[in-house]
């Protein structure tokens, strides 16, 4: 004898309950398929927009190392001592205890958590006096960034450097048009 709906007693526990589904196969499939391809979206957030995550988190700059300029790389001459390297270029960052005979100069910015900028500079010596130096492209001297940085940030204005005196007759002087 089956249990039914209308007959009064409760169901068995071993029997499983059904519950009829309005749409069918169909509807459960597409909803499976919807419910992966959101939990499968969340993979490409940070390709499709990289900074959605660093909205709330505010990263500071960070400048580490020796930060060298291409005017401090030309004052190196071959035959320096030690003490001369160290007054021109700074404490170097790497000193090796295995290889006494190299200082390595390393600088890296890193800004928002990505680094932008990595330089390594090495000086070798050959009985504590300068022998060579390598390494990669080193920027200009700081007094020509900022220079070059103050003249693309104000451009200078017609008449700029002329005295009140010039500048008033420059007005007066002028052709109507």
């Amino acid at each position: 004898m089956r249990y039914g709906y209308n007959n009064g007693l409760p169901p068995r526990f071993t029997e499983p309950v059904l519950i009829p589904s309005r749409y069918g196969v169909p509807a459960r499939l597409a909803w499976i398929a919807i419910a992966a391809l959101c939990l499968s979206a969340c993979a490409t957030v940070d390709e499709k927009f990289p900074t959605l995550r660093s909205l709330g988190v505010y990263k500071i700059d960070i400048n580490q190392g020796n930060y060298l300029s291409q005017d401090m790389v030309d004052k190196l001459k071959p035959g320096m001592t030690r003490a001369q390297v160290r007054t021109v270029l700074g404490t170097p960052l790497v000193t090796s205890v295995f290889r006494d005979n190299r200082w390595d100069y390393v600088y890296e910015f890193t800004r928002q958590g990505k680094v932008k900028e990595h330089r390594n500079f090495t000086v070798y010596f050959q009985d504590d006096k300068v022998a060579r130096w390598e390494g990669d492209q080193m920027p200009e001297s700081l007094v020509d960034l900022n220079r070059s940085a103050g003249d693309k940030a104000l451009p200078k204005l017609p008449g700029e450097g002329k005295s009140w005196w010039e500048k008033l007759k420059d007005i007066f002087s002028r052709e109507p048009s």
